[in-house]
This record gives structure tokens, sequence and C-alpha cells, in this order.
């Protein structure tokens, strides 16, 4: 029963409050215990290993560095560092870039992210590239992302075109000249069938402008077919200053625009050495490059068709040039 003292631990104490110490009630219980140190001031604080690892490395420049390469080591760069991004253009998506490895567009390697799902898209992609014997890079999905949205896991780098001079085109083109120049085709696409058509049909090189106009894509591969590797390509700032150096080189200059009186089949100088100029898909010949013109002809057409796109009414003239040539 309570209170038997025979029974051992049966007897508890009734004093109430703390048994040792003395509850912070002493002369120093009111004492600060000082300002809160710095982050850089704590030991274990990582603004204090940052700091710690600055003053070494200016103890010491080599420090940080491995002694082969002199770059930071890969533990240093830590979850922020990322891939180097492609120079030039880039083809995005899964259709996009295996079209553009069947068409054998001049590549510098591709970009897969990590856990996709492989499809026959993808895996002839790849086949093609060891194919092609271009480089395989695996990266994290939002690396890939970051450089296109619209990737679906899997990037072509492009390499970039080597435009030629127009000065190298006439330097290797035979008599008499044919070469094509584009006023404002902005179509990478146009762009392309023109190139296949030049090429098809014995042109020595292809003129466009570098600004407000369609430059040499993966697009412009794609359609020329292949034959951009064979087809010399210049960028000029001014296409009428280089319309006078040709007539100086002795070419008569022809301009393509649907409102021209004069025919395509009543043009008499198709066995001379010849610059054809091409308007763009919707202005046609802008205004100067048009009074540069020596002769500007049409191609005869039903009058139910408004006018034919630029790259067709180039392979229609350049056909036609062509059999004149033949002929004599």
């Amino acid at each position: 029963m309570a209170g038997n003292s025979e029974r051992k631990g049966a007897i508890r104490g009734s004093k109430k409050g703390p048994t040792t110490g003395t509850g912070g009630k002493n002369k120093k219980r009111l004492a600060g215990k000082g300002p809160t140190p710095k982050a850089e001031d704590r030991p274990y604080h990582a603004a204090a290993k940052r700091k710690k690892a600055a003053a070494k490395a200016k103890e010491n420049p080599r420090a940080g560095t491995t002694p082969r390469t002199g770059t930071t080591p890969r533990s240093s760069a830590g979850r922020n560092s990322r891939i180097d991004k492609p120079k030039g253009e880039i083809v995005a998506g899964r259709n996009a870039v295996l079209e553009a490895l069947r068409a054998s567009v001049p590549a510098t390697e591709v970009l897969v992210a990590r856990g996709i799902d492989i499809d026959d898209r993808v895996a002839e992609s790849l086949q093609l590239a060891l194919h092609l014997q271009l480089p395989i890079r695996e990266v994290h999905r939002a690396e890939v992302e970051g450089i296109s949205p619209n990737s679906q896991g899997i990037i072509l780098a492009i390499k970039p075109y080597q435009y030629s001079s127009f000065e190298e085109i006439t330097q290797r083109a035979k008599n008499p000249m044919l070469i094509v120049a584009l006023d404002g085709v902005t179509d990478p696409r146009n762009l392309g069938a023109i190139i296949r058509s030049a090429g098809a049909f014995g042109v020595n090189g292809v003129v466009m402008t570098e600004r407000r106009a369609a430059a040499m894509t993966a697009s412009a591969w794609k359609a020329s077919a292949g034959a951009a590797a064979r087809m010399p390509v210049a960028q000029v700032t001014n296409l009428a200053r280089t319309i006078e150096e040709a007539k100086k080189l002795g070419c008569f200059v022809i301009g393509l625009d649907g409102e021209s009186d004069e025919s395509l089949s009543g043009m008499k100088v198709a066995t001379e050495s010849l610059m054809i100029v091409v308007g763009s898909e919707g202005k046609g010949l802008s205004r100067l490059v048009r009074e540069k013109c020596d002769l500007v002809i049409s191609i005869p057409m039903n009058s139910a068709t408004e006018s034919l796109n630029a790259s067709v009414a180039t392979s229609i003239a350049l056909f036609w040039i062509d059999e004149q040539r033949r002929k004599n």
C-alpha cells in the first residue's frame, strides 16, 4: 500500500522543481553571447570554405587547375555546368534530323537526350550518324531542350557553309559564262531548288545578297539534293554593283520578270556569257536591279496562272538556254 516503507521505490519525494542546477537564476543569466558571426567566419559554412579556397588559390594560382590541360577539375564544376552549344545552325526534331542525315547534309555532331524513347526514326538517325562518322553526344534532356524546345530529344549540328566569292566564280568559269543571281529570294527551299537546277544545266555559280535573303540552311541543303556541295555560291553586299562587275567581264545581264513584254524564246544572246537575275517570290526584281539589266524577259504561260515559282522559272530559263547552246 502507499507509504509502505518496506517496498523499495515506493516512496517518492513530494518536492517540486529542479533538483540540480540554478535554472538560470544567477548573476550571468542576462549576459549576451555577442553578435552572430559572419557566414564566412563560421568554420562549417559554405561561405567559409569558399573563402578558404580563394585564399589558397591566391597563394598558389595553379592549385585549382590540372597539370596537363590547365582547366578546372570536373568536381569543381558542380551541377551548374552546361554543355557547349553547337555553333551555327541546328536541325531539331526526329523527322527533321532523319531527313537531313538521309540527304547527307554536312554536320558536325548529333546530340541525343538521355532516357528518350528510341523509336525507328531515332535508331535510323543514329545508324546514319555512325555511317557518316559523326560524333554522338548523350546529354541531359533539359540541356537539349534548352537548345531547342521542340527537339524531341535529338539535335543535329550543321557545319557552317563555306561561301565562295564572286571573283572565284568568274575565275573558274568557262566561256561562255553562265551565272545565276538571286535578288531577294527568301525561301531556303527555293534557293536549294535553284542550286539543283543550276548544277543540272551547267551554271558556273550562284550569287545572292547577304541581307534579306535566304542562306544555305539545312532546308536549302536538302532541297539541293547534294548539288550545294558542288555548286559555288557567293554572297554579295550589293547586287547592283556585282551586276556592273559582270558587265565589265562581258556578261549580258538578263532579268526574269513576269510583267515583261519580251519573251524567253525571243532572246538572241543565249550563246553569249550571261547572268540570269531572278527576283523574289512576291515582289520580283527590285527597281535598281531591273534598271541594271540589259534585257528583261518573261516566260509565256496561260493567263489563268498569275506567276511561276522562282525556282520553276529559273529552271525553265536555264533549260531553254542550255538547249540553244547545244544547237550551236
